[in-house]
């Protein structure tokens, strides 16, 4: 028995094993904008968080990209790579969103609710999805997470618009809106499969940090 386990120890790779692999240094890379993200958020420098949300996005669906044109990925590659992507997704469009919507809020009890909806219901979307998967069709059963930050970042464009107070209500219905398309059974297409999306995110990214960098400029 303990020559078996001595035996199966050695062919268990390293952890830090993986971390040389490079679609899970674009995921390790998704999850420093985050942390970027959440602490300009708590900072209250909104604009510099925006372009940290949308980096993390663009990380995330270039680890895909990159994944699937790599040769030679054992099946513990795909595995490990898979799980560290769910993991980092749950920060990036669950703890990232819901830290923005407290601080936009000033943290008020009131957005302690809403952040809570929309952080237990990307827990239960990436708990459905990495249970069931993709539907028979190849589709996400509820809208996929990364389109939250996607569209936030999208809606902050119009914060300058509004009194801080009208649009804190405008970014807690959003929050809970899309909190409630994520767990609901519309089926939407996986975008980051298409190569072409990928490179249309790329522009998307680029034009944001380009907006939102002469926001902080001026």
């Amino acid at each position: 028995m303990t020559t078996a386990n001595s035996e199966s120890n050695e062919l268990q790779p390293s952890i830090l094993s993986f971390v040389k692999d490079l679609p899970n240094i674009c995921s390790l890379a998704g999850l420093a904008c985050t942390i970027l993200a959440i602490y300009f958020s708590i900072l209250g420098v909104f604009y510099a968080a925006m372009i940290g949300m949308i980096w993390a996005v663009a990380f995330d669906w270039a680890d895909g990209l990159v994944a699937r044109r790599m040769k030679g990925r054992t099946g513990n590659d795909r595995a490990f790579g898979g799980q560290l992507d769910l993991l980092i997704d749950i920060v990036s469009y669950g703890v990232a969103p819901a830290v923005l919507l407290l601080s936009f809020g000033g943290f008020a009890p009131i957005f302690l609710i809403g952040a809570f909806i929309m952080l237990a219901a990307s827990a239960i979307r990436l708990s459905y999805f990495s249970t069931f998967g993709l539907s028979g069709e190849a589709k996400y059963t509820g809208l996929a997470l990364d389109n939250n930050s996607i569209i936030l970042v999208f809606i902050f464009l119009f914060e300058s618009f509004l009194s801080q107070g009208v649009f804190a209500i405008v970014l807690y219905i959003s929050g809970v809106g899309l909190a409630a398309l994520n767990v609901s059974q519309i089926k939407t297409p996986k975008l980051s499969g298409n190569p072409a999306n990928v490179y249309r995110l790329a522009i998307y990214t680029l034009a944001i940090t380009g907006i939102y960098g002469w926001k902080l400029m001026f």
